[in-house]
């Protein structure tokens, strides 16, 4: 079974599409009754547009909640940077081209409210991503492009926010157009990472059908997560290409630079390391309080075969 479309069934919490809303993005300063902590939005970097965003609110304490946003594009673009301003209860974003044809506006959704094509994500403390010369994404005119926030309130009062992404704009469509995929794993996780103090490693991915260039990577895990190593295995030699402690407080990204070509049959996977001290076994899911074990592929040129397509070599048990 395939895992890009397979994962949505094992993710999802709760059916999507409830309208809490429908009035689209909403404007950053939109007043939410009291009593909450607002989260004032600073202003994007120099060259930065909104691109979609929406206001939420969270009471004290309220944990692994989804609200969706989506909008159609009336135009061609073509981007050559992210930014995301994700205020604190923001525990990640992901942006992708919906297939959907519900109507545009707010919406309350769940985990397995993506979709196929993938455009960006980030966690905490993500940073920008530009790509280089010649390489950026396309959104079609006439696209519905779908925000799913996933949100998480720790602390002992309620929270307020707009949670935004912008992009740069590029003038016209680049020689290369990217995309972004997740390897890694899901399987051996469903397993769990024991509460004895001492590190795991959990491992997954797969080789690429086509040729390709890897121009960033994005590690995604929780907060039980030590450490990330991202390899190439090429004609049997395999190549550390990320290998770097993780926080989840600071899930930045990593340019590659000099690019990465991968070959048709190249593996790339990705280890995840566990120290796990919570008292009780952490498996996989979306919470917070659970683990992942993610990286974020930005690649060209773009091969359409799904945000999942190199987790668990694009294989899922059945639900």
């Amino acid at each position: 079974m395939r895992v890009s479309l397979a994962l949505v069934l094992i993710m999802s919490a709760a059916a999507c599409g409830k309208s809490d809303s429908g009035n689209g993005v909403d404007a950053p300063g939109t007043q939410i009754d009291a009593p909450v902590t607002s989260i004032d939005a600073p202003p994007p970097p120099p060259g930065f547009v909104p691109l979609i965003g929406r206001s939420w609110t969270l009471t004290a304490g309220q944990t692994d909640t989804y609200k969706c946003t989506r909008i159609t594009t009336t135009e061609d673009i073509y981007i050559g940077a992210y930014h995301a301003d994700a205020p604190q209860g923001t525990h990640h974003t992901v942006l992708s081209i919906s297939m959907s044809s519900q109507p545009d506006g707010d919406y309350d959704c769940s985990a397995g409210s993506l979709d196929y094509q993938m455009l960006f994500a980030s966690g905490v403390g993500t940073d920008d991503l530009a790509f280089p010369d010649g390489v950026g994404f396309m959104i079609p005119k006439g696209s519905k492009v779908n925000l799913n926030l996933h949100l998480f309130d720790a602390t002992d009062h309620s929270l307020a926010g707009t949670s935004t992404i912008y992009v740069k704009k590029l003038d016209a469509a680049p020689a290369q157009l990217a995309e972004m995929m997740f390897s890694g794993d899901i399987i051996k996780l469903y397993s769990g990472v024991p509460s004895d103090g001492q590190p795991h490693v959990i491992t997954g991915g797969c080789a690429f059908t086509e040729n390709a260039s890897v121009i960033a990577l994005w590690p995604h895990m929780h907060q039980t997560a030590t450490h990330q190593k991202v390899t190439q295995t090429h004609s049997g030699v395999a190549t550390a290409i990320l290998d770097d402690d993780y926080s989840f407080a600071e899930q930045k990204n990593y340019p590659q630079v000099p690019m990465i070509s991968v070959a048709s049959g190249d593996r790339i996977d990705t280890s995840c390391t566990y120290v796990n001290n919570t008292g009780a076994t952490v498996k996989f899911g979306e919470s917070s309080l659970d683990e992942m074990c993610f990286t974020g592929i930005y690649r060209f040129p773009a091969q359409q075969q799904g945000i999942f397509a190199c987790v668990d070599d694009g294989q899922v048990p059945n639900p």
